[in-house]
């Protein structure tokens, strides 16, 4: 039997949002419990409590105040609240492993470990520079992305161990960062299949009264999307596939379901002016919670998602409730989907459409490639076969199963048992 751990989170975001990173947190702290483990959240002021979950946050910031998402000059104020909240946090829980998500935590992270002497673990989920070129905090001219390339670099090779969203991730670590392959782990997103399913009989009045209330037509069929609306999430493209689709496809007339947020206004304004407002729904953000009864609506999913370092963890909530997907052809999006993904090369709004339209025309051999990918869900992505391979890492640097551990300088030392 594994020993049990007190593990500190800490997650530099307003945790808990229904959306991207919050879900890999909430699935991994609820999945380490699971196994016995002690896990203590250190995060933003915003965000909302999870029963189950103990989360700490900054004491002298409002509370309920919009986090922000994506980079931000705020998030600088924010992760010099979080710092000292962290610090107290960690002295009073004698924690045996910090676990840092994103940059801005594992830098935060480094120190902590330090001063308690205790391994850092760094939930990498993409580049942080691309992360800002995606989101245009800054740009490829700016005096600032050379030296925050550098502090990259260094903030990667500081932890004991890193768990990389994706085997894509894991070479870039490895190839281009320079990692040694034994630090990085393959730690792919995860979704609990049993929340997020297929509908069963007793549901479909009750998805029928949904579909009424959202108003969307009768008898046309549903592409979904569910996660972040902007640029680099691909959302334009999208929009601009669905005005493709509807003039080169009439006879499928599909109707668009958009969950998510923010910038809801402007995306609304845009499917307007491509003469989409009758064929395009936005729902504004959707809770956790409520997200797989509003995919079980759809027939068709989409993931127009641009980023070449992000993981990808919405592909998994479609699989999981056997939606069919098209997809941009990125390598995440391949890790995950295989053979069973319709593909278009990414940016390409023509190929999105295509792609769609191939799903939406042969109805049978969606559903075929729906089950097949929930049956890849089962197989590969729950978080109970996530947590087993925390764990293990957990154990591989704290000397637990005679591996080599780490200190915070990137030199090899025995580790003292706790």
């Amino acid at each position: 039997m594994s020993p049990n751990y007190r593990i500190l989170f800490l997650a530099p975001t307003g945790f808990f949002a229904d959306y991207g990173c919050h879900v890999r947190i909430r699935g991994q702290a609820e999945a380490l419990q699971a196994r016995g483990h002690q896990v203590l959240i250190c995060t933003y002021p915003g965000g909302r409590d999870l029963p189950g979950l103990t989360t700490v946050r900054p004491p002298l910031w409002p509370r309920g105040r919009e986090m922000p998402v994506g980079s931000s000059w705020l998030k600088l104020a924010l992760d010099a609240a979080l710092t000292p909240t962290a610090f107290v946090a960690a002295l009073r829980f004698h924690p045996h492993l910090v676990h840092a998500f994103l940059h801005e935590g594992a830098l935060i992270g480094a120190a902590l470990a330090r001063l308690l002497r205790c391994p850092l673990i760094f939930d990498f989920q993409g580049s942080l520079t691309a992360e800002m070129l995606d989101h245009r905090f800054i740009s490829e001219r700016s005096p600032f992305l050379r030296p925050l390339r550098w502090l990259e670099q260094h903030i990667n090779r500081w932890p004991a161990a890193v768990l990389a969203s994706s085997y894509h991730a894991v070479r870039l670590l490895t190839e281009e960062h320079g990692l040694p392959p034994g630090r990085v782990q393959a730690l792919p997103d995860s979704v609990d299949a049993a929340h997020f399913r297929p509908p069963d009989e007793q549901e479909r009045a009750a998805l029928v009264e949904l579909r009424r209330s959202l108003a969307i037509p009768a008898g046309r069929r549903l592409v979904v999307y569910l996660g972040l609306l902007a640029e680099y999430q691909g959302i334009d493209l999208l929009l601009h596939a669905a005005r493709i689709l509807a003039d080169d496809y009439p006879h499928l007339a599909p109707h668009l379901l958009v969950m998510g947020f923010p910038f809801v206004d402007r995306y609304r304004r845009q499917a307007a002016a491509l003469g989409l407002a009758e064929r395009v729904t936005f729902t504004g953000k959707i809770p956790y919670e409520d997200a797989p009864r509003v995919l079980a609506l759809g027939d068709v999913a989409v993931a127009p998602k641009l980023s070449a370092t992000e993981g990808s963890g919405k592909l998994l909530t479609y699989m999981a409730v056997a939606l069919p997907v098209a997809a941009f052809d990125t390598p995440v999006h391949r890790e995950y989907l295989g053979d069973l993904g319709i593909y278009a090369p990414p940016g390409d709004a023509a190929g999105l459409a295509r792609a769609l339209a191939a799903l939406l025309d042969d109805p049978q051999d969606a559903a075929r490639r729906g089950q097949a990918l929930r049956q890849r869900v089962i197989a590969h992505y729950t978080w109970a076969q996530a947590a087993a391979v925390i764990e293990a890492t957990y154990q591989a640097v704290l000397g637990e199963s005679g591996h080599p551990v780490y200190t915070p300088d990137g030199k090899r030392k025995p580790c003292r048992k706790r």
